[in-house]
């Protein structure tokens, strides 16, 4: 996306409300929500669904929205803080803090007392309200969830609305918060949503791969000394037949030996999106000096943090269709309905897995202990392996116990991938810097079942079946049928 100007003049919106839920304080002291609202052109018109376009012809940006703070007339200049000054909290930006990772991670950093600002573009809600898609757990409004996390724990998540491919918009974020580190988990994360058709290929590559430029030019011209943290994706590799390094491999070739970027082999135009991020990030810590870490994450499970956990309008997003579900949640979800496993083809795919309790963990770790300027560190971040037939067994051992009687299915493959592959990843960088892994147990796949079943009134079990074909892709614009 080429840059992006804004083209209308700013207004003032102001809201009451009160704090969330009986279980609060209700005679705290509630102040009104204060926007600068702006509107710019948006990359979102693009995105389309059967017989009309879903888009929109603008996106609406709130430039400096504390939950609770007038935004200044003029913003502090990137130099007057160093990321390096320990006499003040480290202010994080989390880009994407709206979504299933992003808004785990912004809590969590909240909680352990860094300054946190979330950038988001809400982008997320819109392609559920396009291919009439939910999450399984009931998910509020962005500002009813800051509001609600103000007034359990004191603490204000400030809140910038606005597409990071708009670098006018970016810039003004980073002048207005001034960073030490970004969390950048801004971009299309679905691997089956990029395969839908040409368009949404199209916004994949442009959004992931333009946003990431944007963020690397702002660090560059705004705050040279910030922290990249980069959520990257272990499905950049592929499945090779041979041992997965972290991020680089050493090679002897013809009596000469070199240390290289571990060969990519990406699955989709998602992760050919990532392959190119990885890239370009490489060569700016290179060129410029930019200091990066490339979190390489696997398969994410599960729904509770301790925040998240701490009142209902805090709940995260919990994906279970075939487009934005993960393997272990959506087999939980089968499960609770009575609905058959879905097994993709003979179940041998393998692939890293983690609980998101160790997503925000890693996020943390990797803040607390930056790269080096000029620095591009690669983690790889899972805690470990099953095939989708090891987690299938593992479900329904676990319905079982819970008098839920468990099926599973073979149903084709709607992917080219290897059915049946070797697979041996190191995960060895994170464990050294103090990860303390939440390993998948009996307990955690209750926890996970009992909570698919709390709502499984919820579930539209035409969405669980796959409808995203990698051979049928095509250039008409589809909208992804209900089965």
């Amino acid at each position: 996306m080429a840059h992006l100007m804004s083209t209308s003049c700013s207004i003032k919106i102001s809201s009451s409300y009160r704090p969330c839920g009986q279980p609060l304080n209700q005679d705290r002291t509630v102040l009104p929500n204060s926007f600068t609202i702006k509107t710019s052109k948006s990359p979102f018109k693009r995105l389309v669904s059967k017989g009309h376009s879903a888009g929109r012809s603008c996106v609406v940006l709130a430039t400096a929205a504390p939950v609770s703070k007038e935004v200044s007339a003029n913003p502090r200049s990137g130099s007057d803080r160093s990321p390096n000054d320990s006499s003040k909290s480290q202010r994080v930006m989390v880009i994407g803090g709206d979504g299933y990772c992003g808004w785990a991670t912004a809590l969590h950093l909240s909680n352990k007392g860094y300054e946190v600002a979330i950038v988001d573009s809400l982008v997320r809600r819109l392609f559920d309200h396009q291919l009439g898609l939910d999450s399984l757990t009931p998910i509020s409004s962005i500002h009813n969830r800051l509001r609600c996390w103000k007034a359990i724990t004191g603490k204000t998540i400030e809140l910038y609305i606005g597409d990071i491919c708009d670098f006018e918009f970016l810039s003004e974020t980073f002048n207005s918060f001034e960073p030490d580190a970004v969390v950048h988990f801004g971009e299309q994360r679905s691997a089956p949503y990029s395969m839908i058709d040409r368009s949404r290929a199209v916004f994949t590559q442009k959004n992931n791969v333009i946003g990431t430029l944007n963020v690397l030019f702002a660090i560059k011209e705004f705050r040279e000394e910030c922290h990249l943290v980069k959520l990257g994706t272990m499905g950049e590799y592929g499945t090779p037949n041979i041992d997965i390094e972290e991020g680089y491999i050493t090679i002897s070739h013809n009596g000469r030996t070199d240390t290289l970027p571990y060969p990519k082999q990406a699955s989709s135009f998602y992760h050919l999106s990532k392959v190119h991020d990885s890239n370009n990030i490489a060569f700016t810590c290179k060129a410029w000096g930019i200091r990066a870490t490339d979190l390489n994450q696997g398969v994410v499970y599960g729904v509770k943090t301790d925040e998240t956990s701490m009142h209902e309008q805090l709940y995260n997003r919990l994906d279970y269709d075939g487009v934005f579900g993960t393997a272990l949640n959506r087999f939980c979800v089968q499960a609770a309905v009575g609905h058959p496993l879905t097994v993709y083809g003979k179940g041998g795919q393998t692939r890293g897995y983690l609980d998101i309790r160790d997503t925000v963990q890693c996020v943390e770790l990797a803040i607390a202990n930056p790269a080096k300027p000029g620095e591009f560190r690669v983690f790889n971040q899972f805690t470990e392996q099953f095939s989708v037939n090891e987690l299938a067994a593992l479900v329904t051992k676990a319905g079982q116990k819970l008098g839920l009687d468990v099926q599973t299915i073979s149903v084709p493959n709607p992917r080219v991938e290897a059915e049946e592959h070797y697979y041996n990843a190191k995960h060895t960088k994170l464990i050294e810097l103090g990860l303390k892994p939440h390993l998948l147990s009996d307990s955690l796949l209750d926890s996970l079942l009992n909570f698919a079943i709390e709502f499984k009134d919820r579930i539209d079990t035409k969405q669980i079946m796959p409808s995203v074909s990698w051979k049928k892709i095509g250039v008409k614009p589809q909208t992804v049928p209900a089965n």
